[in-house]
């Protein structure tokens, strides 16, 4: 276990140093977060005035559920394509700009409208087996929920990369998955592992500050909640931009069988060796 944490910690480090050779690659999942607030609210409100999942999920509750769905797996899947379009461009050595980024999105716009309209009916249809009394039917939907995001790892470096629709994208995903890791996802688990922690230790440091704080003064506890608020949102940014990073990587490697500039020799192999 610890040979394992060692490991996807050092591909963090290693994904952190693509990052730190181009910063501007932080704004997408800024921009991304800040555009799926708007969302929210904009569905969030009217859903909550009109009391819409009092009754559970019916026709017209679902309908709404899917709208929601489609804007935010939209506006989330373009700009993680181009986050992605991005980090391709600096994984082959070039020098890119957050407009370049966008563009590799906007080229691929009906492609990722396609995958965003499948990923929302899979998320409504999730969601309805989630909410339902029964705990093997709960179960089950949780488990597909797992084998959907697995499939559908892939799905952006591809979409990105190659001329073709969402069902072929997500088909490739698949195959790429387990062509090249099977079912042991030891880096991706590890990041969210690795923040998880960073997470949990900022939140301990900042409940016991705000504590202390509070001794002195309630503005003082204040001013360190809305600090520690920040840097919540910061380790949010930054783990969706080394996720994207990651991606794009694991992509290039499936494909190309290239470990990228920044990253130690057969980390990316040894990442996603099968379980012995």
């Amino acid at each position: 276990m610890l040979e394992k944490f060692s490991r996807s910690w050092a591909l963090v480090t290693a994904s952190a140093q693509v990052l730190r050779s181009d910063r501007e690659l932080l704004l997408f999942p800024l921009i991304s977060g800040a555009a799926t607030l708007l969302v929210l609210a904009t569905f969030l409100l009217p859903m909550l005035a009109l009391r819409v999942f009092d009754g559970g999920i019916g026709i017209g509750a679902a309908i709404i559920g899917f709208l929601f769905y489609f804007c935010q797996y939209s506006v989330i899947v373009f700009c993680n394509c181009a986050l992605v379009g991005a980090a391709m461009i600096r994984l082959e050595g070039g020098d890119p700009t957050l407009r370049d980024g966008f563009d590799a999105a906007l080229a691929r716009l009906p492609a990722i409208l396609g995958y965003a309209a499948i990923a929302a009916t899979v998320g409504v249809l999730l969601q309805m087996l989630k909410s339902r009394d029964n705990f093997l039917v709960r179960l089950l939907g949780s488990g597909l929920g797992v084998a959907w995001t697995l499939a559908a790892f892939l799905v952006v470096p591809v979409l990105v990369s190659r001329d073709i629709g969402p069902i072929d994208a997500l088909r490739q995903s698949a195959a790429l998955l387990k062509q090249t890791w099977g079912e042991n996802i030891i880096g991706n688990v590890g990041i969210g592992a690795a923040f998880g922690l960073l997470t949990l230790a900022t939140a301990l440091l900042g409940v016991g500050l705000a504590i202390a704080a509070l001794q002195v003064s309630t503005a003082l506890a204040i001013l360190v909640a809305i600090t520690f608020g920040v840097l919540f949102l910061l380790l949010g940014i930054y783990q969706a931009a080394l996720s994207g990073i990651y991606s794009a990587v694991l992509y290039r490697h499936a494909t190309a069988q290239q470990t990228p500039a920044g990253f130690p020799a057969g980390l990316i192999e040894h990442a996603f060796d099968s379980r012995r």
